[in-house]
């Protein structure tokens, strides 16, 4: 393998500098004493988190100077059970739903995703069976232990994310990968493989029909070895400590082929997986049906009405009135605070462009002085954006008090009124201006299929430091793929992202 100063995959190019995939000491310990640990650390804190929720929620519930543990003395040996089953069920659940499955740490929301169905699931069977049985179960004693344990858990696994994440941008804590197939299909799966470190994947070299060729070179300048062709894929394999070999299409690699390198990596810990160029459709909508041996990968067309509307609609009414009572003290505060900050009114109201193309006005919290619309022409030239979105870290017309609401995304609370009113909803697509939907292309009116939203993919994924074509492609992604429990992460991973001030301007 080659051997160059260790450089992350990505980085522009030196012209005295050969880039080159990290070899095996680079990486991480062999793939299953890693994922081996990985796995048992999740387990103890998750079994961790579950108890002490579970044990808190109980003494919260009884342990009070009106209510003592006699109360339940009678009960004591029924809520013993019900806290052992509550916990050995918890975590069964997570399992289940594939909390511990080592590819979906730290990248995508399908761990998150897990947590959530896990969580309810629980409580759900608990439910019927306390029904069925006739059990007398405190009902505040669940309504305390559910929402603890699940926002418990959803940080724990966000900490152990950025821990995870953290380490394999410094290839450790990932598989090696040997990608197979023509160059164009190699190099498109690669690239896409250096461009996400958080999957965990680092390119240990490729097989094309060039293999004559020593060493295989990427767009983004990374040099990764040529192995050779496709019968030298399984010695590779060893020689350079991969764990899994990708096909990469199907132009180069026939169906025998195929076959028969599954049948020679079938006694190994070596994965096989195919590459497909289908993109940006999230796995619930996709549905394998074997037939004679032929599997047939279908694709469910996105729906934008429905049940599945209707709930959306009514999760987004009843967050959004109890969060304006919840924060109606904080929202005084601050309106009092623009006013005495800078002349003109509390609230900013501007029309933007909401589903099916329809305008509306959407309300923030002022935090910009009264001309600054007249202002922007003068500062177009400073442009930190690109695409149709204007971006600048130090606008000059933003106020004091205006930086702050910015930084913490207080500005936009009053939101939560078009969140009520129908026009928006809790999560969606980034709210456009009209001149950026005139200059929109034809995929980008996409992002009008369903309602803008206070947070969204935008904001969890890089917020202002998000080039054009990358806020696009999210909120396209989003469009097409969404579902409840992916909006209850993003308004988790939204809190994070506003305490940690990432991207904020």
């Amino acid at each position: 393998m080659l051997r160059a100063p260790q450089l992350l995959p990505g980085r522009p190019r030196n012209p005295d500098t050969t880039m080159t995939t990290p070899t095996a000491k680079q990486g991480a310990s062999p793939r299953s004493d890693w994922r081996r640990k990985i796995v048992l650390v999740l387990f103890v804190l998750d079994l961790a988190v579950v108890t002490f929720s579970v044990v808190a929620a109980f003494f919260a519930r009884f342990w009070t100077a009106e209510t003592s543990l006699a109360a339940v003395d009678g009960q004591f040996k029924l809520y013993v059970a019900v806290v052992v089953s509550l916990v050995v069920g918890w975590v069964a659940a997570l399992q289940w739903n594939q909390a511990y499955h080592v590819d979906a740490l730290a990248i995508g929301s399908d761990e998150y995703r897990g947590i959530v169905r896990a969580t309810f699931g629980t409580f759900g069977a608990l439910a019927i069976v306390s029904e069925l049985l006739r059990l007398q179960v405190a009902r505040g004693f669940l309504a305390i232990a559910l929402p603890l344990g699940l926002v418990l858990l959803l940080i724990e696994r966000a900490l152990v994310r950025r821990w995870i994440v953290q380490r394999r941008r410094r290839f450790r804590l990932v598989d090696g990968v040997i990608v197979v197939g023509s160059p164009q299909e190699v190099r498109y799966v690669a690239e896409g493989i250096t461009r996400n470190p958080e999957a965990g994947l680092v390119v240990r070299g490729v097989a094309t029909e060039t293999h004559d060729v020593p060493t295989f070179e990427l767009a983004n300048g990374l040099v990764v070895p040529q192995i050779g062709g496709l019968a030298d894929v399984v010695p590779a394999v060893h020689s350079h400590h991969a764990s899994m070999v990708i096909v990469a299409g199907h132009n180069r690699v026939n169906r025998k082929q195929l076959r028969e390198l599954g049948w020679q990596l079938e006694d190994t810990d070596i994965r096989l997986a195919l590459a497909s160029r289908m993109t940006d459709v999230a796995g619930p909508r996709i549905h394998w049906r074997p037939i004679e041996g032929l599997p047939l990968m279908s694709v469910e067309m996105p729906r934008y009405s429905g049940l599945k509307y209707s709930l959306k609609r009514l999760f987004d009414v009843v967050v959004a009135i109890g969060m304006l009572l919840l924060l109606s003290p904080l929202l005084l505060l601050i309106a009092l605070a623009v006013r005495l900050d800078s002349p003109g009114p509390i609230f900013f109201r501007q029309t933007r462009v909401g589903v099916n193309g329809s305008p509306f006005k959407m309300t923030k919290f002022r935090s910009m002085v009264v001309d600054a619309e007249a202002r922007l022409a003068a500062l177009r030239a400073q442009n930190e954006g690109s695409g149709l979105l204007f971006k600048m870290k130090d606008d000059p017309r933003i106020t004091r008090v205006g930086n702050v609401l910015r930084r913490y995304s207080l500005d936009e609370l009053p939101q939560l009124f078009d969140v009520v009113a129908g026009s928006m909803s809790l999560v969606g697509p980034r709210p456009p201006l009209p001149q950026e939907v005139d200059e929109y292309e034809t995929h980008v009116h996409r992002r009008l299929n369903v309602k803008p939203g206070i947070t969204g993919p935008w904001q969890v994924g890089g917020r202002s430091n998000l080039s054009w074509e990358e806020s696009v492609r999210k909120d396209l992604y989003y469009v097409e793929n969404w579902s409840l429990s992916g909006d209850l992460v993003i308004l988790f991973k939204t809190v994070c992202a506003v305490l940690a001030r990432d991207g904020a301007y």
